[in-house]
C-alpha cells in the first residue's frame, strides 16, 4: 500500500482520507487551518441534498451519493441529514421538465399546481402556470459535522490529520513527492491529492505537473458568495423544505440554516442565498468577508415578494466561496501521482463521501473518475 498526502481537510479532503485509509493506505492530511474552517467552503451546518438537476447524470449520482450518506451516518453513529424534502419553481425553473427526469431516474417526487403548493407551504408565494415539484427525499446536510465523521473514520483506519499546515509548493522527491509549506515544514508521500477548493488556483503553478495537463484544467473562478438568514413569522415545530426558486434574472435558493441559524424566541432562521451572485476574486487569499449591499438589497427584496413565511429582515448575514468552472462539472483527474479535485461550483457538498470514493479510485489507480470530470489532454 502506498503512502497518500491529502491536501485540505474540507467535505472533500476529508471524504477522499476516509476512504483511502479505510482500504488499508497510509495517510496523512494537510490542513492549513483546521478542518471545515470559516475560509473554505466547508464550514457551517447546513447544505443541500436534492435531486433536482436537469441532467440525468447527476440525478444519479445525487442517488448514488445518498447511499454513501446513509452508510457514512451507520458507521458514524450520528445523524448528518435532516429530512426536510425539497420544492423547486419559478417562471426560468421548468419544474416539469424535472419531473420528467425524475421519472426516468426513479426519483419519488410529486408535481404540483401553484394552488396545491400554496395549501401545504403558505410560507411560500408561488407563481400560477409554472407548477411546482416537490420530492421528499431531499434534505439538509450538516457539512461541518460530516468533516469531523469522516476525520475520526479515517483517524480509525490509521490517518493522521496535521492542522495548521499550509501547502505552498510540491516537488518531487525520490519515487514521490515533498510537500513544502511556508515554514519549511515538509511532508513526503508517493501520491497526492490536492483538495483546497479556492485555495487551488493559487497552488497551481507550484505543482509539477505536466504543462499539458495544466493548460486543459477548466479556468476557476472563485466566487465569494452572500447568504442570509431571515427569521420565521411563526414560531413552532413546521419544517421549511429546501428550495430553489428560479425567475429569468435571479436563482435563489434556501434551507433550514442549522446551528448557523440559532435564534432565540421559538422562531427558527431559513438560510437564503442568490446563486453566483457575489464578487469574483482571485482565490481563496483575496476574500474579505464583506457583504455586497446591492446583493443584500436583492436578496431582501425577493424574500419580500416570494417567501411571506419570512420577515424581510436578515438577521444575521454571512460569506462563502464557490469555486466554479465554465460547465459546472467538477474536477477529478490526475498525473504522474498528483490528483486535483475541484468538486465545485456551488454544488459538490451533497456527493462529498461519494466524490471521496471516486477521488481514491482515481488517485490509487484502480478506476477513472467519471469522463465528464476528467481532464482532457
Amino acid at each position: 500500500m502506498g503512502a497518500y498526502a491529502v491536501v485540505g481537510a474540507g467535505l472533500t479532503g476529508a471524504a477522499t482520507a476516509w476512504q483511502l485509509a479505510r482500504r488499508g493506505h497510509e495517510v496523512t492530511v494537510l490542513e492549513r487551518s483546521t478542518p471545515a474552517n470559516a475560509e473554505g467552503s466547508s464550514h457551517g451546518s447546513a447544505r443541500i441534498l436534492r435531486y433536482g438537476y436537469a441532467d440525468p447524470f447527476y440525478v444519479r449520482l445525487v442517488a448514488d451519493a445518498r447511499a454513501e450518506w446513509d452508510e457514512l451516518e451507520r458507521r458514524s453513529g450520528e445523524r448528518l441529514i435532516d429530512p426536510t424534502g425539497s420544492l423547486d419553481f419559478g417562471a426560468a425553473r421548468d419544474p416539469a421538465a424535472l419531473a420528467a427526469v425524475f421519472e426516468r431516474v426513479g426519483v419519488d417526487h410529486e408535481l404540483l399546481t401553484a394552488a396545491e403548493a400554496a395549501a401545504r407551504w403558505p410560507g411560500f408565494a408561488f407563481e400560477g402556470g409554472s407548477g411546482v415539484l416537490w420530492h421528499p427525499a431531499a434534505g439538509v446536510i450538516d457539512a461541518e459535522s460530516a468533516v469531523a465523521a469522516m476525520l475520526r473514520l479515517a483517524r480509525a483506519d490509521g490517518a493522521r490529520v496535521e492542522t495548521g499546515r499550509p501547502v505552498t509548493s510540491i516537488e518531487w522527491a525520490g519515487a514521490g513527492y515533498r510537500l513544502l509549506g511556508p515554514d519549511g515544514h515538509a511532508e513526503e508521500a508517493e501520491r497526492v491529492v490536492i483538495a483546497i477548493g479556492g485555495w487551488l488556483p493559487d497552488l497551481l503553478g507550484d505543482l509539477p505537473l505536466p504543462a499539458p495537463f495544466l493548460a486543459a484544467l477548466p479556468p476557476l473562478q472563485v466566487m465569494q458568495e452572500n447568504a442570509y438568514h431571515f427569521p420565521c413569522r411563526e414560531a413552532g415545530e413546521r419544517v421549511w423544505p429546501t428550495f430553489i426558486h428560479k425567475e429569468s434574472t435571479i436563482l435563489v435558493y434556501g434551507l433550514p440554516g442549522g446551528r448557523d441559524a440559532a435564534r432565540t424566541g421559538g422562531r427558527s432562521g431559513i438560510k437564503v442565498a442568490e446563486f453566483n451572485g457575489g464578487r469574483p476574486i482571485r482565490s481563496a487569499a483575496a476574500q474579505n468577508g464583506g457583504i455586497d449591499p446591492a446583493n443584500r438589497a436583492r436578496l431582501v427584496e425577493h424574500v419580500r415578494r416570494t417567501l411571506p413565511g419570512l420577515v424581510p429582515e436578515p438577521y444575521a448575514e454571512t460569506t462563502c466561496l464557490f469555486t466554479n468552472t465554465p460547465t459546472e462539472d467538477f474536477v477529478i483527474d490526475g498525473v504522474e501521482g498528483i490528483t486535483v479535485a475541484s468538486p465545485c461550483s456551488g454544488h459538490g457538498a451533497k456527493f462529498a463521501p461519494l466524490l471521496g470514493r471516486i477521488i481514491a479510485d482515481s488517485a490509487s489507480g484502480e478506476r477513472a473518475a467519471p469522463e465528464r470530470f476528467r481532464v482532457t489532454v
